[in-house]
């Protein structure tokens, strides 16, 4: 399974192209795809018009949405941020430490354009598309 992280959601439907929204138009019917309950959250917050929000609501609920919460995962997510502070590198968002852990957790993949998860990419293991 691909989790598509926030950036990438805002970018696609905001008509931007990159390499990231270019995977993820050309893999959308072939990858199963989805997101976390947070993702979600943060992609909805961002929209300003009623009917635009209908549409990405629509559209973002053909994906699989992952419940990300519970003490077993904050616990997680805060020992996941003490290893990297320990190895030397700080995650600047609570929230990506939280995607990051889920993905690894759960033996996802994650689609990106936040510069916060290489570092769980390079010494945690998380794996990533690099279109």
């Amino acid at each position: 399974m691909v989790i598509i992280d926030t950036t990438v959601w805002i970018d696609f439907f905001g008509g931007i192209a990159n390499a990231e929204t270019l995977w993820l138009d050309a893999e959308a019917v072939k990858q199963r795809l989805g997101l976390t309950d947070v993702i979600l959250c943060e992609v909805l917050q961002g929209i300003r018009s009623e009917a635009q929000l209908k549409k990405v609501e629509r559209e973002l609920l053909k994906c699989q949405v992952f419940a990300t919460g519970g003490i077993e995962m904050a616990m997680a997510a805060a020992g996941n941020y003490g290893e990297l502070r320990k190895k030397g590198f700080t995650v600047r968002k609570t929230i990506d430490c939280w995607i990051a852990t889920f993905c690894l957790r759960e033996g996802h993949t994650l689609l990106h354009r936040d510069r916060d998860f290489d570092v769980f990419e390079k010494a945690l293991g998380l794996s990533v598309i690099h279109p």
